[in-house]
């Protein structure tokens, strides 16, 4: 464990009434959230004389390439180009640090908002992960990207090519367990994305990642270094960990989650709820220019110079090297396997990348449910009412002059690898078509 993580998820909240299936189907309700129920930016936010109520915030991140948006907005100034010339943007060691430093607020020497995992702040929010299970309301302002993480396994794994199927991968530490030996799975916080993907496709192949393998919690930057030191058999993060893994020759990428789930949702842009309250021109400025930043990132032309505004020590600190390839599309997963022009890269902007769906929270939601992460009677529909604010990021949006704005909240059904379907109107059929869980 670092950095105060827990690996059993920290603790319980407060069960809302009523039965599973009954608050799993009344979430479908909070797709179509209206912004008249929400906190509405005034009009001309940016019209001669009116500007932000402050000209900086504190904003975290992790050393991975999809907080790359709030590097460039930094470096180009685009924080500056809308009246937030003071904003830092600072280097979290793990989303432990993370979570307590936007529990703090900027008021405690911690942070005002982050790139972070997207249900984090709906985990804060439920005071799940929270010290003394203390809700800290969040707001989910933005996706920063789609796609771009990997699960990937040590070089001892390689003869087996170990890929998209887990069944192999179960052949093999069933064989290491009967030697007497353990196994180990890590991922980078209880409940966060990289949680999710490594159970999802553990669970596919008929692992149960409770009881057939030891889940440990590592922060990204420290992933290559603890399995070059045996620390753990697989792991799940974004990159470019998993581009060194290869690059250093310590593993493989057995897949891209891109694979699992294509154009899955990853990373938000989100800040504490008593923040936007206060500063919701300021919020509109911090948006947009995230938003062009991101545009910025997506542009190929632009590919190469992310690489290296990504690579720099103040940001990730890594060879520029680790970052542009599987960036540009080429993705050597380390066994023999190259992969041009990947229909899984990362996405920042295109197909809707940056937009919020609701329908996504909803899926993470689901599968926090699944594995006891959250409790099985939440009230989703209500926790996505207040954690969700797409209506900012239309407001934002427009204010760009975005042409293609989603038109629905949700982007309706998701077809899974192994060919689970997920319904954000019926959440309940899909969790019930899963078969292992911890939810009853």
């Amino acid at each position: 464990m670092r950095n105060g993580e827990s690996r059993d998820g920290q603790g319980a909240g407060p069960p809302v009434g009523g039965t599973r299936r009954g608050v799993l189907k009344g979430a479908a309700a909070a797709l179509s959230l209206t912004a008249a129920a929400r906190l509405a930016l005034p009009g001309g936010a940016f019209a001669q004389g009116a500007g932000p109520e402050v000209k900086g915030a504190k904003l975290g991140f992790i050393a991975l390439t999809d907080a790359g948006p709030l590097f460039v907005a930094k470096e180009k100034g685009l924080f500056a180009k809308y009246g937030m010339p003071d904003v830092e943007v600072l280097k979290q060691a793990s989303w432990g640090t993370t979570r307590d430093n936007l529990v703090l607020g900027s008021e405690g020497n911690g942070i005002d908002g982050a790139h972070i995992l997207t249900p984090m702040p709906y985990l804060i929010s439920a005071g799940r992960v929270t010290q003394n299970n203390v809700p800290v309301p969040m707001q989910i302002l933005a996706r920063l990207n789609t796609n771009g993480q990997c699960i990937s396994v040590a070089k001892e794994y390689l003869d087996q090519k170990v890929g998209l199927d887990s069944k192999v991968f179960k052949a093999a530490i069933d064989r290491k367990k009967a030697a007497g030996k353990s196994v180990k799975a890590a991922m980078t916080f209880p409940g966060g994305t990289h949680d999710l993907w490594i159970r999802y496709w553990l669970a596919a192949g008929g692992i149960d990642p409770d009881k057939d393998i030891e889940t440990i919690v590592v922060p990204p930057p420290q992933m290559v270094a603890n399995m070059k030191v045996g620390t753990m058999d697989c792991f799940c993060v974004g990159e470019p960990w998993n581009a060194q893994l290869v690059q250093q020759g310590l593993g493989y990428s057995a897949l891209t989650t891109g694979e699992l789930w294509k154009d899955h949702p990853e990373k938000a842009f989100a800040m504490r709820a008593s923040w936007v309250e206060k500063n919701p021109l300021a919020t509109k400025a911090l948006l947009m220019a995230v938003l062009e930043a991101q545009q910025w990132c997506d542009k190929p032309e632009n590919r190469d110079e992310f690489a290296a505004i990504v690579a720099k020590r103040q940001w990730i600190n890594i060879p520029v090297a680790d970052v542009a390839g599987r960036m540009k599309g080429t993705i050597d997963y380390g066994d023999g396997r190259v992969v041009e022009n990947s229909p899984h890269t990362m996405k920042f902007w295109a197909d809707d990348a940056s937009y919020p769906y609701q329908s996504h929270d909803l899926w993470f939601l689901t599968e926090d449910m699944r594995w006891g992460k959250l409790d099985a009677q939440t009230d989703t529909k209500a926790l996505i009412a207040k954690v969700n604010r797409e209506d900012l990021w239309r407001e934002a949006a427009k204010a760009l002059g975005v042409a293609a704005i989603p038109a629905s909240t949700s982007r309706g059904k998701e077809t899974m690898f192994d060919g689970k379907v997920f319904d954000p109107a019926d959440p309940a059929a899909y969790l019930a078509s899963l078969g292992i869980k911890k939810v009853s």
